[in-house]
């Protein structure tokens, strides 16, 4: 996903990424009838302080959202972390796509939202496997795309971050299942 793509970007042989782009591979992988799924954003070569700045707050995100995902909690506080950390910078939280439930298959209950209100939600137990996945906005959060068509992209063609681990709901706390980005 290049740029102002969000999310299910297609590789393309027409599109040659370049210097000042920013790229995001979300990969999910099947392991032993296991799924994991997992995203990084990266630049290419040099970009402006907006672009360095748009993908540290999306990555300061998931590391918050992963800090809260803690039995007894609840879905909200991952979701209130996400949204605090992007707007804190100016920054928007994609409202229309989610982070999810995986585990038997790649995409599973519950719903893990990028925005939320500490407190509120389902409650967080020992077993739930998530895909924390923070989607932040250089502008306005509205994407153009429905879930399940491809790609999905920022409304005002500004550029998206997107970081996803998958994570265990465990009683030491969260567990990245995923390698770190």
């Amino acid at each position: 996903s290049i740029n102002d793509v969000v999310v299910h970007g297609l590789p393309s042989r027409d599109e040659i990424l370049e210097a000042g782009d920013i790229i995001s591979l979300d990969l999910g992988i099947r392991y032993r009838k296991l799924y994991s799924d997992g995203a990084i954003t990266v630049p290419v070569g040099p970009v402006t302080s907006e672009a360095q700045r748009l993908i540290a707050t999306a990555r300061r995100a998931l590391d918050q959202a992963i800090s809260v995902a803690v039995p007894g909690g609840k879905m909200g506080d991952i979701g209130y972390a996400i949204q605090s950390v992007a707007e804190n910078e100016g920054f928007g939280v994609v409202k229309d796509l989610i982070g999810h439930g995986v585990g038997f298959a790649v995409h599973e209950e519950p719903a893990v939202p990028c925005f939320g209100k500490p407190g509120t939600g389902i409650t967080l137990a020992i077993g739930m496997v998530l895909a924390i996945e923070p989607m932040i906005t250089a502008g306005d959060w509205r994407v153009i795309g429905e879930p399940g068509t491809w790609p999905v992209v920022t409304a005002d063609r500004r550029r998206a971050a997107h970081f996803e681990h998958t994570v265990a709901i465990t009683p030491r706390g969260p567990e990245i299942l995923t390698l770190p980005g």
